[in-house]
């Protein structure tokens, strides 16, 4: 069964709940007025949303469980939070500041793991990479930076590094509206911004290999799953579809350019958000007349429409929830009276540098390779001990597993540049003999 889910900016504007096969409504939950990017799904298990307070500075996020259209849970962080992003398993939370700072909490204890300055603008969204490895943020100012979930963690790389992002995209000269990564050997993020571009970037080379110009500013991004395209919703109510396409088989550049346009020429209010099913098939767009529009990608119509009951809608999800949730919607509580704590505030005194500080200086394009990530069995082991201490273990195991993979393609890596060694070796001792065999028989 999949699930639209969309919310608003307007105060106990709720979030509305569809099923986006047969159109319908299903529970509404209340008390929810949140910012662009503020709604996620927790690991299947729960909603999650930070909170539009103008008369509350220290901010708050709220949980809903699927089966109750009441806030079950409700958290106050140190500043008003926007963005939010949730790994896949639901295991922990990222929230971007006001201030540019970031916070990684542990969502089974609440804990808050890490903290650190992004940067000296609000952060506007949050978005990881494909194996989560990697987490990219775009501010206010039109920054975009890469970070290493690993570096984070890794105490001795934070003292020796100069700063902690792996890349740093200064390309885009107004506010970073969305963000979306694909691939995995070669993988790229594109961005969009107020200043009417789409940017296409490579990680592994630190470089911009990609830009689209619109005819207006772009607030939503999706991407369809083959990677062949991408879908930008704009201010004029269109959503401008581009193909993106690699020039060659190493995926170091890319075409980029615009095939057609998604447009309801009933409406020409901003499209804010966008969805995209898992086999590309519908788009669900959420614009500012408070309508949610579902579209087939194939003959580019609409084929559903629902009505946010209250403002324009800034959020839209779909949530695939498994067959067993089908019928009977899972609860935040456990053992009969236990609620899924809220999220700390500040980390508790046991938490040791919780706070990571970073070095906060304007730079041109960070050009190092994603290889120098890579670390070793002994910093592997030191993360996953000190996740242990902070009492994550469900985060210990998750984090251990993705070092030993990384370990694992550092070493296949190692093991090719021995072979292009070898064969370098073979071809210059070849090159030897044969001008010795030349000279002597001359």
């Amino acid at each position: 069964m999949e699930l639209v889910m969309a919310s608003s900016s307007t105060v106990d504007g709720g979030i509305g709940c569809w099923d986006l096969k047969t159109g319908t409504e299903r529970l509404q939950y209340r008390s929810c007025a949140s910012p662009p990017h503020g709604l996620i799904c927790v690991g299947k298990r729960l909603l999650a949303s930070s909170q539009v307070r103008e008369s509350n500075s220290s901010g708050s996020i709220f949980y809903w469980s699927w089966n109750k259209p009441q806030v079950e849970v409700k958290s106050f962080p140190a500043e008003s939070i926007k963005p939010l992003v949730s790994n896949r398993d639901g295991s922990y939370i990222i929230g971007g500041g006001s201030s540019g700072y970031i916070y990684l909490w542990e969502v089974a204890g609440g804990k808050l793991l890490k903290k650190w300055s992004g940067h000296y603008r609000a952060v506007t969204c949050l978005s990881f990479s494909d194996d989560e490895s990697l987490l990219i943020s775009g501010f206010e100012d039109g920054c975009v930076r890469v970070w290493s979930l690993f570096m984070i963690f890794d105490g001795l790389r934070r003292e020796e590094a100069n700063h902690l992002y792996v890349h740093s995209f200064h390309e885009h000269t107004l506010r970073v509206t969305d963000i979306v990564s694909f691939g995995s050997s070669n993988a790229i993020i594109a961005s969009v911004s107020e200043d009417c571009t789409c940017k296409v970037w490579s990680l592994s080379e630190g470089t911009l290999i990609g830009n689209i110009v619109f005819s207006s500013k772009v607030y939503s991004l999706a991407l369809d799953p083959s990677d062949h395209a991408l879908y930008a919703g704009c201010m004029d109510g269109k959503i401008y579809i581009a193909a993106l396409k690699a020039e060659s088989s190493r995926g170091n550049n890319y075409q980029i350019h615009l095939t057609g346009s998604l447009t309801d020429h009933r409406s020409i209010k901003a499209v804010t958000c966008l969805a995209l099913d898992a086999y590309g098939i519908s788009l669900v767009s959420g614009s500012d007349d408070g309508m949610l529009r579902v579209w087939d990608t194939k003959t580019r119509n609409i084929i559903r429409v629902f009505k946010h009951p209250k403002g324009p809608v800034n959020n839209v999800l779909i949530v695939r929830l498994p067959l067993y949730l089908n019928g009977q919607m899972p609860s935040l509580r456990r053992h009969g009276s236990l609620l899924t704590p809220a999220l700390e505030k500040y980390a508790s005194s046991t938490e040791e540098n919780a706070e990571v500080k970073a070095l906060i200086a304007h730079q041109t394009t960070c050009n190092r390779p994603l290889d120098g990530l890579y670390h070793s069995s002994e910093v592997m082991n030191d993360q996953g001990k000190e996740l242990q201490q902070q009492g994550s273990s469900v985060a210990s195991d998750m984090e251990l597993e993705r070092l030993k993979l990384d370990c694992t393609r550092s070493m296949q890596m190692v093991q090719q540049w021995k072979k292009m060694y070898e064969t370098l070796h073979q071809y210059c001792v070849n090159e030897l003999l044969d001008g010795d065999l030349t000279g002597n028989s001359s």
